[in-house]
């Protein structure tokens, strides 16, 4: 437990779980509202009518939170010449051939590219959450611009939805991140395996040894 390295701080992984527990609240509730045969899930909210209420707020807070994380996380997210060349050896990474890839820093192309798509997610249901939110905003804007909004807002949750299932599949799928969320620290084998250049970085002893 000595020689493991703190991969998230309490902070960060309380602010984690809470856009998670957000998500899937506000996930449920607007499916809920977004098909009848969905209708069902509204008791899980006591009914139609707080769910409506609900939902909204739910997805505010997710935002918020969200955006706390990413001003965090953000530089850690830039890409650079090595996250095209790993995008370019997608069957490498497919195929569990990680010796075969650049050396990667704290997350990986594809971990950037689910940060951007998130961010950009939840920017557009921000956004389109407003114009349809009837109790305060929707009176402000025309029945096309709502029409459009509603839309819009539809197939950003459909996005967000199916990037956060890839977000936890991968999570189980690579062994330790799913720790590495729970307790803050993950194991220098880990570390090297997954993520050598960022090792480098926060344990500079750990070049020499190799």
């Amino acid at each position: 437990m000595n020689r493991d390295i703190q991969r998230y701080t309490a902070s960060e992984r309380s602010n984690h779980w809470a856009v998670a527990i957000l998500f899937v609240l506000a996930a449920l509730s607007g499916l809920a509202l977004f098909h009848p045969a969905l209708f069902w899930l509204s008791q899980l909210f006591g009914g139609g009518p707080w769910t409506r209420i609900l939902h909204p707020f739910l997805g505010l807070a997710m935002f918020l939170f969200f955006l706390w994380l990413a001003m965090r996380f953000a530089r850690h997210n830039r890409f650079d010449a090595n996250d095209r060349r790993w995008l370019r050896q997608w069957r490498d990474v497919v195929g569990n051939r990680e010796e075969r890839l650049p050396e990667v820093g704290r997350y990986n192309a594809g971990q950037k590219l689910l940060f951007w798509v998130l961010l950009l997610c939840m920017l557009v249901l921000l956004v389109t959450g407003f114009i349809i939110w009837r109790q305060y905003f929707s009176h402000l804007f025309g029945i096309e611009l709502i029409r459009l909004a509603s839309l819009l807002h539809a197939f950003a949750a459909w996005v967000l939805i199916c990037s956060i299932i890839v977000h936890v599949y991968a999570g189980f799928w690579v062994k330790g991140s799913m720790g590495a969320m729970l307790s803050g620290r993950v194991s220098r084998g880990w570390a090297r395996k997954h993520h050598a250049a960022w090792l480098k970085q926060v344990s500079p002893d750990e070049a020499k040894q190799r």
